[in-house]
């Protein structure tokens, strides 16, 4: 397939708008509509998928039965809360589990080169869920649920999961700290829910290194998103050599969002997936896959989907410069934490 003429694939569906919350509840339905807008613009490249729902066996390979169950039984008796931040409505359940089915599928999709690129514009969001605990409007954690698919069904060894959501996937974090195999990549602000994610948090056992965590201060923008992508995803991704990579894509670290305190646009946006885009090319032909996590402003969500868009359409016209990092700026004291934590690891980690 030409460079020039990628295929997209995408999974899109009224039904992901049949998930409610309460009036007010930032997690709402109209976060797809905007998307979707996004992706009209965008049409030559786009082949819609069809979704359909995650088994319960692809759903426990990371959730337990207990996790599953209070769901089931929560939507029951919906309207329904879980904790704080997240309710259960009637069609709750046959939503999430259409989420995580579509993202399985599309996942494949890429991985047998059946397309260029994917992107799940899917909801509920999933990375912070846990193997037994919904929490932050998050019921079932769609990437790992793909990853650990991915690894069953086609015997994948080694997975990159990227996730540029403003806040920490805890979820998918705790699904993997322990595993070598799934290297778990999380750019998010810090101090902010859920209260996870520091530098030092590198996992554990045989799984030490393969978590990096990337803790931005309030206020970063492109400068810093950009120039970690380059810095450290690029050296840190480069030795774990992925066989493909999964981007848990938030748009919540906009300069518009209403939950956070970061300053990215479109450009970010759009320099961040060039750089993905590269990498997957040179490291793993081309399997990269986006998955709709996060975005709470109407404005983000729809610049933030057309720059990963047009990034993805033309990978060629993205320009690749690595900010500089001066010693006394934010960018700078960034690179060095990381690398205090993994250069042992990850020895290219803050080169230019």
């Amino acid at each position: 397939m030409p460079a020039s003429e990628p295929l997209i694939h995408v999974v899109e569906d009224l039904r992901f708008q049949s998930h409610e919350s309460p009036p007010g509840h930032p997690e709402r339905p109209e976060r797809l509509a905007a998307v979707s807008r996004a992706l009209d613009l965008h049409g030559a490249h786009l082949h819609r998928m069809t979704p359909r729902e995650a088994s319960e066996e692809e759903i426990l390979r990371i959730h337990s039965r207990d996790h599953y169950g209070l769901i089931e039984e929560t939507a029951a008796r919906a309207p329904a809360q879980l904790d704080p931040d997240t309710y259960v409505s009637r069609r709750s359940l046959e939503v999430a589990k259409l989420a995580a089915g579509s993202t399985i599928d599309l996942a494949l999709s890429v991985a047998r080169r059946e397309a260029s690129y994917g992107i799940a514009a899917v909801r509920p969001p999933g990375h912070h869920a846990e193997a037994g605990r919904p929490m932050g409007f998050c019921l079932l954690n769609n990437v790992a649920i793909a990853a650990r698919a991915l690894q069953a069904e086609l015997g994948l060894d080694k997975i990159l999961i990227l996730d540029w959501d403003v806040h920490h996937g805890n979820g998918t974090q705790h699904s993997f700290e322990n595993d070598p195999s799934i290297l778990y990549l999380s750019m998010h602000q810090f101090p902010h829910y859920p209260g996870t994610g520091r530098f030092d948090e590198a996992g554990s056992g045989a799984g030490l290194g393969a978590t990096v965590n990337l803790a931005l201060p309030p206020g970063c923008g492109d400068e810093e998103y950009i120039g970690l992508a380059h810095r450290v995803v690029v050296p840190v991704t480069q030795r774990f050599a992925p066989e493909m990579i999964l981007v848990s894509c938030g748009f919540d670290a906009h300069r518009d969002d209403p939950l956070a305190a970061m300053n990215v646009s479109a450009r970010g946006y759009r320099e961040m997936t060039g750089v993905v885009a590269r990498l997957a090319a040179d490291l793993c032909g081309g399997r990269l896959a986006f998955v709709l996590e996060g975005g709470y402003a109407i404005s983000g969500l729809e610049e933030g989907t057309g720059a990963v868009l047009e990034a993805l359409s033309d990978p060629e016209s993205v320009s690749l410069e690595t900010p500089l990092a001066p010693q006394a700026s934010t960018l700078h004291a960034l690179v060095e934490a990381s690398a205090a934590v993994h250069r042992g690891r990850y020895p290219g980690i803050g080169a230019a």
